[in-house]
């Protein structure tokens, strides 16, 4: 099994454009670690197929590949018009007409989605339609009528998303068919549950509750798109398993002047709290049609990946762009760019990182260890995969691997920094011997030679969940069989 020694993970969302013959293997060989499910997109079928053909080619591959399933959201849009798209011109009249039986649209109004959208509005508010590319001022609100003047015009045409500039909306985070997909992602087995347009931390705890009703076990990633998200952003972070920093509704709502220093802000809050983060949104959109990123876009994956981002994904670029390969491989060279000009920060004092359990401190004592006396490798013994996400937390240039029996384990590792899950099975040895097993099992796939010395953690009673609290210092010796350095 080849072990992927690139340090920032990505996801790649899969669509049309991956279902072509032969498409999917080629995303995983170029460098692939998480697909994502676009659950705004399709029907159950198709993306029960997709999940299956995605963990049918990862086995032939001899891959771990997780599961990101995206929840749609509560996302408002307008609705359809009569005659296709319309073209609005500045200081036009243009009514959008919240009623339930609103009839479709034309160049003067059209329905919307959301039917209490009147009730959220006033007068002077600015409404910005399809990511921002058409604007408007609320005028007047007439009962379930909200008078508006074209500010940017431009095409509209069905179905575009509607937002308030600096947010607002009180549509709730879950949606009867959000609902609905949470069952699904459970019978999909899916790694990780992605929640949009969160608000507060209740709206990603009632998403775990129904998730686990539906008995899914996926971690979950609240999507920071919505300025109350910001407003909240510690309290959302602290009742997630990850955090992704959706840069497309996000942008639209709090202004793209803005964007740059939240991306910023949302990383370093993630890293804070120990927990994962995803950069999302356009980072090669230019790659929808091109063969090649722009110079802008290779300088924008870069700087999340210096920045500390656990992760990078693909959107529209795989999943309906003309080369979803060359996508892939893109970004898997900036980011090994990227990496080889990063110099780690020291974070390890006493208050860089929230310390909690053993596993976490035993952790911050491995990273620390390996600063001073010069280590090949740390390798985590570990069951759920905690130990090596604490480790993953504390910025390093030295590669972690987290070897687990348990399948699941191992696929959220993949979105880990840093953390190369291996399958391995230490129950029945003492933690000593499973110790010298794993480093034997490292050096026969190449990833250790004679002489490296490596850190090893584990728990004094192996396959027990946050047992770890013993370090190893460990010397590989001749035919990978290791040499006793002392426990710590």
């Amino acid at each position: 099994m080849p072990l992927q020694l690139r340090r920032t993970k990505i996801i790649a969302t899969l669509g049309p454009a991956t279902d072509a013959p032969g498409m999917l293997e080629r995303l995983l060989v170029e460098g692939v670690d998480v697909v994502r499910l676009n659950l705004s997109h399709g029907v159950p079928a198709d993306h029960k197929k997709r999940a299956s053909d995605v963990r049918e080619t990862a086995a032939r591959l001899g891959r771990e590949i997780g599961v990101l399933a995206d929840l749609q959201g509560p996302k408002i849009r307008i609705e359809r018009f009569a005659g296709g798209p319309v073209q609005l011109e500045p200081k036009q009249a243009f009514t959008l007409d919240c009623r339930a039986d609103a009839p479709p649209g034309d160049a003067t109004r059209v329905g919307v989605s959301y039917h209490d959208l009147w009730r959220d509005v006033k007068a002077g508010d600015v409404l910005l339609l399809d990511d921002g590319l058409v604007s408007l001022e609320v005028i007047a609100v007439e009962g379930e009528q909200i008078r508006c003047s074209v500010l940017v015009g431009g095409r509209l045409s069905d179905r575009k998303g509607i937002n308030r500039l600096g947010g607002g909306l009180t549509v709730a985070a879950l949606s009867d068919k959000d609902r609905a997909d949470i069952v699904l992602s459970a019978e999909l087995e899916a790694d990780f549950l992605a929640v949009s347009f969160v608000k507060t931390a209740a709206d990603i705890e009632q998403a775990r509750a129904l998730l686990h009703a539906a008995g899914g076990t996926a971690a979950l990633v609240a999507k920071i798109e919505r300025a109350e998200a910001i407003e909240n952003l510690s309290e959302i972070v602290d009742v997630s398993d990850a955090v992704m920093v959706a840069r497309g509704d996000l942008g639209v709502e709090i202004g793209d002047a803005e964007l740059p220093g939240l991306q910023k802000k949302i990383i370093r809050e993630a890293l804070k709290q120990n927990r994962v983060v995803i950069t999302a949104t356009q980072m090669m959109q230019s790659m929808v049609e091109s063969p090649i990123p722009t110079r802008a876009e290779v300088l924008d994956v870069a700087n999340a990946v210096i920045d500390g981002t656990d992760a990078v994904m693909l959107s529209q670029e795989t999943a309906a762009g003309k080369h979803p390969d060359k996508a892939v491989a893109a970004m898997r060279r900036v980011c090994l760019g990227a990496e080889r000009q990063f110099v780690p920060i020291e974070d390890l004092s006493a208050d860089a990182h929230r310390l909690d359990r053993t596993d976490q401190a035993i952790a911050r004592a491995a990273m620390f260890l390996a600063g001073q006396v010069g280590v090949r490798a740390i390798i985590a013994l570990t069951e759920s995969g905690a130990t090596a996400q604490w480790l993953s937390r504390f910025r390093s240039t030295v590669p972690i691997y987290g070897l687990s029996r348990v399948a699941g384990a191992r696929r959220r590792m993949l979105l880990y920094r840093d953390v190369n899950p291996v399958e391995f099975d230490a129950r029945g040895v003492s933690p000593g011997q499973s110790a010298r097993d794993a480093i034997l099992r490292l050096f026969n796939l190449g990833a250790l030679a004679e002489e490296d010395r490596v850190i090893v953690t584990t728990g004094d009673r192996t396959g027990l969940h946050g047992g770890t609290n013993t370090l190893r210092l460990l010397k590989v010796g001749k035919g990978g069989v290791a040499e006793g350095l002392g426990d710590l």
